[in-house]
């Protein structure tokens, strides 16, 4: 659509709404084109601000898309990872807001928690896509919160899964997990207390905690493995063993935001790897600008910390579509 005459007022989207207007295949769709896009150009730089508070952490991240309608997007995230516990509130919640980069109208406010769980499975998909065996069928879930459901629903958007292991520091959620996606997906999906043996007979490992502390060993992990590594999204989040990364092939989403606060992070600052190691970014594999699995033998690592491509990518889908079917309600914060 042309965003040059938007309709008079900002639209306020709530979780609600950008339910009923996304879809995880969607999302897919959006975020594979926003990497491709990226690698082609076609983007406005984007940017990571990062912040501690006393409790928890937030993060800023903005970006846009120049095709084929200019738009710009920032969405601001609160990580506050006791909240659920202490106040019945959601771990993690903030906003979206998106502009158009023809001429800075505010086009949209949206709630972001929907976007962020899905755009982030979404871009664990389109890696695995093209970064796992195609054959790949049997995975561990490190983590069964909101992000472990969204993980492995994704992946079997793309790869023939049939078996799962899902594991959790949590015995709870983990059977929880195991009992619920089992009956969604018709797949076998087991909880198992042992991760080292789950990752060794397993085509694909995601790893989608907080953690502040590495808890997938190089040892773990067989020949022909993808791994996603999603939890690590600020500087004291750690998942992998650097070590793995220094000695495998590792494909990142963004390599500047990576060096900041990925798992790459980790290994640069323990002087394993430099950015020059890294084999390349996802848009640059999606664009066909480097290869992706060289062999089925090989190890490959996703250092995902999300990014504000995938976020502007969804949210515009989110926005137009409501802007076509009459959804959310429009605001003028410039009325006087």
């Amino acid at each position: 659509m042309d965003n040059s005459t938007p309709p008079r007022g900002t639209l306020l989207l709530d979780r609600k709404a950008i339910a009923s207007l996304l879809t995880l295949e969607d999302c897919i769709e959006a975020v594979e084109a926003a990497f491709r896009a990226h690698a082609l150009g076609e983007t406005l730089t984007p940017g990571l601000l990062h912040i501690e508070a006393p409790d928890g952490e937030f993060h800023i991240k903005a970006g846009g898309m120049r095709m084929p309608v200019p738009y710009f997007g920032l969405k601001a995230n609160a990580g506050f990872f006791q909240n659920t516990a202490r106040f019945g509130l959601p771990n993690i919640q903030g906003l979206i807001l998106l502009y158009s980069a023809e001429n800075g109208y505010p086009l949209a406010v949206m709630d972001s928690g929907g976007i962020t769980m899905q755009r982030t499975g979404a871009a664990t998909a389109v890696a695995a896509k093209y970064l796992a065996k195609r054959d790949s069928s049997v995975v561990s879930i490190c983590g069964c919160g909101k992000q472990g459901h969204v993980q492995l629903r994704a992946l079997t958007k793309v790869l023939p899964i049939e078996r799962v292991n899902a594991y959790s520091i949590d015995y709870e959620e983990a059977d929880r997990f195991a009992h619920e996606m089992s009956e969604e997906l018709n797949v076998e999906v087991k909880h198992v207390h042992d991760l080292g043996p789950a990752i060794s007979e397993s085509d694909i490992c995601i790893s989608c905690t907080p953690s502040t502390e590495p808890y997938i060993q190089q040892s773990f992990v067989r020949p022909g493995t993808f791994l996603a590594a999603v939890g690590a999204d600020s500087p004291g989040k750690h998942e992998l063993d650097p070590h793995l990364l220094a000695a495998n092939k590792v494909v990142v989403d963004l390599l500047e935001q990576c060096v900041s606060v990925g798992e790459l992070h980790h290994a640069v600052e323990l002087g394993l790897m430099t950015a020059q190691d890294v084999h390349g970014e996802l848009g640059d594999v999606v664009a066909g600008k480097v290869s992706g699995r060289s062999h089925d033998a090989e190890i490959v690592v996703f250092d995902s910390t999300g990014t504000a491509l995938q976020d502007t990518a969804a949210a515009i889908l989110a926005y137009e579509r409501a802007i076509g079917s009459l959804q959310g309600q429009l605001l003028d914060f410039s009325a006087s």
